[in-house]
Formats: C-alpha cells, sequence, structure tokens
C-alpha cells in the first residue's frame, strides 16, 4: 500500500493537492462522491453508482464469497455440551482433572482459588449427523439437520482468557483498544454493493442463557485508525433501526433534501479549507443517511415474507431485537448487497448452573441459525456468503461453583473451542482439527484467531498480508504480522 494510506489529520491544502494526496488512498469513483457530493446529489437515481467502492482497484485473487454473515455467540459457547464430544468423561465425572492435562496452565481469577478441579461430563447426548457421521448434540437438532453444509473446527485457540481482550481480540486482531474491527477491514477493502445500505451492519441480542452477561463495547465493530465511515451502523431493536432516521417533527422530506444539500456545500468548503479526511466521512454519511430513510423501512418489513420462512426460522423472528428475527434481517441485508453483517447474541457466560443456561441458549440460537444457512441455500445466495458462527473462547473440562449430578458450571478456557464455517469458499461437511479426551489441549491441526482471520479474508480474494493501512508510521493490517491462511477449510 502506498504511504498516502494515513488518516491523520493534515494541514490545510488547496484541493488539488488534497485530491493527489489522496489517490493512493480512496478509488477514484468513491472521491467524486465523498469529495464533490454536489455531483452525486445532483445525478438521477437512475445514474447513482449502485454500489460504493473500497480501496482495492480488484481483489487480489478471484473471491469465492462476496460478503459475510458473522454470528457472533459472545461469552464463549462450551464446546463439550455442543460439538466436541468426549464420552470418556462420563466415568471421569467429579475426579481431580489430571496434573498431566493442566499442565500449571493459567486460571482466571474466578478458578485460582480452587482447591479442587473436579471433572464435569456433558449431561448432554451426542449422536452422529450427516454424511460423515459427525457428532452433534442434542441442544443442536437444527443445526444438525445442516450438518453437511457446515465445516466445523474443533481446534481454535487464543491467548486471552477473559471476555473483554478476547472479544477485542478476535474481531480486531489485537487485544488493546483503538485498532479497526474485521468488518471496519472488509469494508475498507471491498465496498458495498449497495449505495443506499452501510456496508457494515450490527445487530444486538440478548440471551435468556444468562440476561446479566457481559457487556460489549462499539469498539468491537468500530473502525479505529480508519477513516470513520468503515465502521459498523449498529441497528436497533426497538424504535427507529438507526437513531434519528426520521425526519423531525415539521420536516418534510423536500426540506430535508434542501437542508442536506445546504450543509453538503458548507462541510465541502470546509474541507477544501483545511483537508481531514473525516469531513468527507461526514459529507458521505449524512447522504447514506438520507437513502436509508428509504431503504431501511423496506428492508425491516417483514410483512412479505412468506409464512414458510418465518416458521422456518422459528417463533421469535417477528419480535424484534430477537436472535431469530436478526437472522432473517442478515439474509434480507445480505441478499440486498450487504458486505459485512454482524450478529451478536449475548448469554453464553455461564459460570453457575450451565445446563440451564446453555438450553436457554441454544433455544434462542439453533433454530434461526440453521434456518439462515437453509434460506441462503435455497435462494442460491450460501455459495457467495460465507457464514462465522464463533464464541471468543471455549469453556473447562472441570467444574465451578455448586457441582452436583444435576448442574455444574465452567470457567474460560481459550486452549481449546470450537466454530463452525459455512458458504462461500469453504468445504462442506467436515470436521477440522482434534482435542485431547478432556477438551483442554488441542492434538491436532490447531488453528489460532489470525489464522482464521486470514482464511475469513481469503474466502474474500483478500491476501491479509496486503490489506493494510499506514498509521503512526507503520503499515497495520487486520492479522498483525500473524496468520495463515487454514487451506484445508478452502473448498
Amino acid at each position: 500500500m502506498s504511504d498516502n494510506n494515513c488518516n491523520c489529520y493534515v494541514s490545510p491544502l488547496s484541493r488539488r493537492a488534497f485530491l493527489a494526496r489522496s489517490a493512493g488512498g480512496l478509488a477514484a469513483t468513491a472521491l467524486t462522491s465523498l469529495l464533490n457530493p454536489e455531483m452525486l446529489l445532483a445525478a438521477s437515481p437512475a445514474t447513482r453508482p449502485s454500489g460504493v467502492p473500497g480501496i482495492l482497484p480488484t481483489t487480489h485473487f478471484p473471491a469465492k464469497a462476496k460478503r459475510i454473515i458473522y454470528l457472533c455467540q459472545s461469552g464463549a459457547p462450551s464446546q463439550m455440551e455442543l460439538f466436541d464430544y468426549k464420552p470418556a468423561l462420563d466415568k471421569l465425572r467429579g475426579t481431580e482433572l489430571p496434573d498431566s492435562v493442566r499442565q500449571g496452565q493459567r486460571l482466571t481469577g474466578m478458578s485460582s482459588g480452587q482447591s479442587s478441579f473436579p471433572v464435569a461430563n456433558s449431561l448432554f447426548k451426542f449422536a452422529r449427523h450427516g454424511k460423515n457421521g459427525t457428532y452433534v448434540s442434542e441442544l443442536l437438532p437444527h443445526t444438525a439437520s445442516v450438518i453437511d453444509d457446515l465445516c466445523i473446527v474443533k481446534s481454535m485457540h487464543t491467548e486471552h482468557i477473559n471476555h473483554d481482550p478476547a472479544m477485542t481480540f478476535f474481531h480486531t486482531g489485537s487485544q488493546q483498544a483503538g485498532r479497526p474491527s474485521v468488518g471496519a477491514w472488509t469494508s475498507y477493502g471491498l465496498g458495498s454493493e449497495n449505495g443506499d445500505l452501510p456496508a457494515y451492519v450490527v445487530m444486538i441480542s440478548r440471551g435468556t442463557g444468562n440476561p446479566t452477561d457481559q457487556p460489549l463495547y462499539d469498539r468491537l465493530w468500530g473502525s479505529g485508525f480508519l477513516p470513520g465511515k468503515y465502521q459498523g451502523v449498529k441497528f436497533r431493536g426497538t424504535g427507529d433501526p438507526v437513531l434519528f432516521l426520521s425526519n423531525p417533527a415539521g420536516v418534510d422530506d423536500q426540506s430535508r433534501r434542501r437542508m442536506l444539500d445546504d450543509l453538503a456545500k458548507l462541510n465541502q468548503h470546509h474541507l477544501e479549507s483545511t483537508g481531514d479526511p473525516e469531513i468527507a466521512t461526514r459529507i458521505a454519511q449524512y447522504e447514506l443517511a438520507y437513502k436509508m430513510q428509504t431503504a431501511v423501512p423496506e428492508l425491516t418489513d417483514l410483512s412479505k415474507e412468506p409464512k414458510e420462512i418465518l416458521d422456518l426460522y422459528g417463533p421469535d423472528v417477528t419480535k424484534r431485537g430477537t436472535y431469530a428475527s436478526n437472522c432473517l434481517l442478515a439474509r434480507r441485508l445480505s441478499e440486498r448487497g450487504v458486505r459485512f453483517v454482524q450478529l451478536f447474541h449475548m448469554g453464553w457466560d455461564q459460570h453457575q448452573n450451565l445446563p440451564n443456561g446453555i438450553r436457554g441458549q441454544c433455544k434462542d440460537t439453533d433454530q434461526p441459525s440453521a434456518a439462515l444457512i437453509k434460506d441462503l441455500k435455497q435462494r442460491g445466495l450460501l455459495d457467495e456468503t460465507l457464514v462465522i458462527w464463533a464464541g471468543e473462547f471455549g469453556r473447562t473440562v472441570y467444574g465451578q461453583g455448586i457441582f452436583t449430578t444435576e448442574t455444574y458450571g465452567r470457567d474460560h478456557h481459550p486452549r481449546c473451542f470450537t466454530n463452525y464455517l459455512a458458504g462461500g469458499g469453504i468445504k462442506p461437511g467436515i470436521s477440522h482439527g482434534e482435542t485431547d479426551d478432556f477438551s483442554y489441549n488441542i492434538t491436532k491441526d490447531p488453528v489460532h484467531v489470525h489464522d482464521l482471520n486470514a482464511t475469513i479474508l481469503h474466502c474474500l480474494g483478500i491476501d491479509h498480508t496486503k490489506l493494510t493501512f499506514k498509521f503512526q508510521g507503520r503499515h497495520y493490517r487486520l492479522t498483525d504480522v500473524h496468520g495463515e491462511v487454514v487451506k484445508p477449510l478452502l473448498a
């Protein structure tokens, strides 16, 4: 990338100099619309660009996926209750976890005071499903029905053992706040196929498994040091999906249009005199917000969805703000060309009474997640849409909290955990990686978070080492100086 790819504030300079300086960092079409909004406003709807280009004129190699739907399971789902079947633990329940397994590995502050580390086998039954006989928990019957479309990764690992640094690391490549999120990097590189909707949309739902779960912070979908226009736009579950989407009382659409035109001229004048690229962002975002006044109400109106589709996603689909409703909106956003849609579902942090809590979480998520896969597939969209289901780390084999024959909790476990991928560019119907008999250490084919992010970008046609941005004298990327594409996962 050019050294000109810097979002630092620049001293006043001429319009010609600003255009020349920015040419290495923005595609020419994007500059036309951002730095001369009058051209965009004057264009007829038929001649306005249908999408918004990114920094890359072309992908580094042919892309298998055009867009991403990221189903983030916030709080860390237990791999042993869902996908990582360990029947040998049934005979070891309540016995001490051998030191040879734990190997003195790091504990959280919540486990460090425990004098005993009793093995807790899963109370849930597993069965084989699909052509390859993949084991899936009874908690996920709907997911089991699409297992031949999924790539199960059982050997994920990370360094971070607490929620906030682990979530920040998973989504930005760094445990320290301030880096761009994976969605921001994607929209920066590729832009959007729909100029009337954001390139990156985020939706949040609160699960029944732990209603007081860990909080989520906007930095998880932030743009960091990238220009602000690349951050995720959060759709709300109540009121207007986007704040201030509706015109103020007494302001009609024509008045709103005239106000935005005048405001664009003022911002354009300020931009020419200062050269601050964040003003260009502001101009573009005002225009996008105006377009969204028409696009978003149509998007969120589910009344025209067939009954069989609503039934597919389950009984909560018509309740705004639920995971089921957000999954259906994710499909609608994706088919309209939104590049990156990210759902955060809270409630997986279950240190106490895990069996009851995880039942609630699976009831929230199992049917809608599987419905999304089926819906995309029947519409011919799955092959070009990469779906990711992942939490920030896993859960320990040893019990935490009250330990009985019917209940137990589990602590954080970064050494091994499970996620799955489906769709664009991913090999379906496989299971990758293995863990030991205690689901404590990886024994085969480890996949680091940086490797996962490198693979995600690869499916989009992006070389993760080449999508960079210069900030404070250094070229940054999502995977920092790490990451290898996991080729066995690729179709």
